[in-house]
């Protein structure tokens, strides 16, 4: 059973849906220049065939989209701000004031509509000059700029956005360091020791940013946003669940940070086995003390690990091993409902704090149908996915977790972030864009809109229904 104030909503990423790229003062993000996601290197300049530049809208169409996900009922709407719509290059003396009166008119929209916002600061779109000029967080300075940004969005929404998130999906930065660090340097020349003091850079900045959040407004609540991706072993061989053991350890430097406010003591064999070093203040350490109020994550799949190079594939996330007992989504990532249960009791005994699962959804070629005389999606396999991850949401919390909500990934399509397709559609609303660019951006109800408000009408009730 879900609590009655269980926060129902979805999720957005500003890079993903706003386009606008260049509207009212807003400078450059890394997103601008990755026309085919992360899969491809940068482009040194935006390209015509980044669907991002135009994303779905969102900047001139957000009252539309707002009043939908009213409609569905939302409590809560993950949304993020364009670090560059604030301050173009990042590292600018004034905001732009342009760009802070749009994110004034979302807020006040979504509160209209009794839709509290959860604002994510950095979600994928460090303003590019900072890439280009200071090799995003390899650099020191980034803390500051980052924390200038985050006083001028704290004082400036006070008493609208009261839930925050510092940086998306945070433990990325190992895999992704261009998209989730603005690190230009070539990801085949970064080290361990490398990725590893960016990613302190931002675990500082994070806490200053948590503390600076709740001395301006102590009723703000500020969480962390981590990608969980539970590992299995691919068999009862020791060296395989000693393999999952050290990636484990890995991802759970950036949760163990944000919530106890210390390095794990496995830090100590990870650096002398990669025979490296990185720089940490006493003041580095204080900073640190500062926890998050509660722990944010992404759910999608789970991964299979082996140690026997024989036993691994390649695929978009490393050398894994095939999951025999699961599906694969058309993009080749396992889907597997159950993950979640195991990544909810997982998160909530190691850390204790308040969990909300900031994404959760399915990519899929959605087609668009006509049905009882309106255009729709029949897209039953999207209905069967969230109610398979929903119900292992309620067993976690029978299991005594304390999850606070959920946010639907892409509850409005958009462009995806890992490939820069819009075919790949996770929305309850369907957007009339296409790969190619063409396309209207007309909104259309798919059949998961309803579906998913019928759920949020009985707080998860219906999950049960025949």
């Amino acid at each position: 059973m879900f609590p009655d104030h269980f926060l129902w909503g979805g999720a957005l990423a500003a890079n993903q849906c706003e386009g606008a790229y260049l509207e009212d003062g807003k400078g450059l993000s890394i997103s601008d220049i990755m026309p085919k996601g992360v899969s491809a290197p940068p482009t040194e300049h935006p390209t015509p065939d980044n669907l991002k530049l135009i994303g779905t809208d969102f900047y001139h169409r957000y009252p539309e989209d707002i009043k939908l996900l009213a409609e569905m009922g939302f409590k809560v709407f993950r949304t993020s701000i364009a670090w560059s719509r604030i301050y173009p290059n990042g590292d600018d003396k004034t905001p732009n004031e342009a760009g802070l009166a749009f994110y004034d008119k979302v807020f006040d929209t979504c509160l209209q509509y009794g839709i509290q916002p959860m604002v994510t600061l950095s979600h994928y779109e460090t303003p590019l000059h900072l890439a280009d000029a200071y090799d995003g967080w390899r650099c020191r300075g980034m803390i500051g700029f980052f924390l200038n940004y985050c006083q001028t969005v704290f004082r400036r929404y006070q008493g609208k956005v009261k839930y925050w998130l510092t940086f998306n999906e945070i433990n990325s930065i190992f895999n992704h360091p261009f998209l989730s660090g603005g690190i230009r340097t070539d990801p085949k020349k970064l080290t361990f020791a490398d990725k590893l003091q960016a990613a302190h850079h931002e675990l500082v900045a994070s806490a200053a940013a948590t503390k600076l959040a709740h001395e301006i407004d102590p009723e703000n609540k500020v969480g962390c946003m981590i990608a969980s991706v539970p590992n299995y072993p691919n068999s009862p061989n020791p060296d395989d669940v000693i393999k999952v053991m050290e990636l484990d350890q890995q991802a759970r430097l950036f949760p163990v940070v944000h919530a106890k406010g210390r390095y794990p003591s496995c830090l100590k064999r990870m650096l002398q086995e990669y025979g490296a070093q990185f720089a940490i203040t006493r003041e580095d350490a204080d900073i640190l003390k500062n926890t998050v109020d509660f722990i944010s994550f992404s759910y999608y799949m789970s991964r299979c690990i082996s140690a026997d190079p024989n036993a691994q594939r390649e695929t978009f996330f490393g050398k894994l091993a095939k999951n025999p007992y699961l599906h694969d989504t058309a993009w080749g990532w396992p889907i597997d409902p159950q993950g979640l249960r195991w990544a909810l009791n997982d998160l909530y005994d190691r850390y204790g704090k308040p969990l909300f699962i900031a994404e959760n959804g399915i990519g899929a070629a959605d087609v668009l149908v006509e049905r009882s005389g309106e255009k729709t999606v029949a897209d039953d396999y999207r209905i069967h996915y969230l109610r398979e991850h929903l119900k292992q949401v309620e067993l976690a919390i029978a299991d005594g977790v304390d999850v606070m909500g959920y946010a639907a990934w892409g509850c409005i399509d958009l462009v995806s972030a890992s490939t820069a397709q819009m075919s790949k559609r996770y929305g309850l609303v369907y957007v009339d864009r296409n790969d190619d660019g063409s396309g209207t951006l007309a909104r259309y109800r798919k059949q998961s809109f309803y579906w998913y408000k019928h759920l949020i009408q009985t707080n998860g009730r219906s999950l049960h229904e025949q």
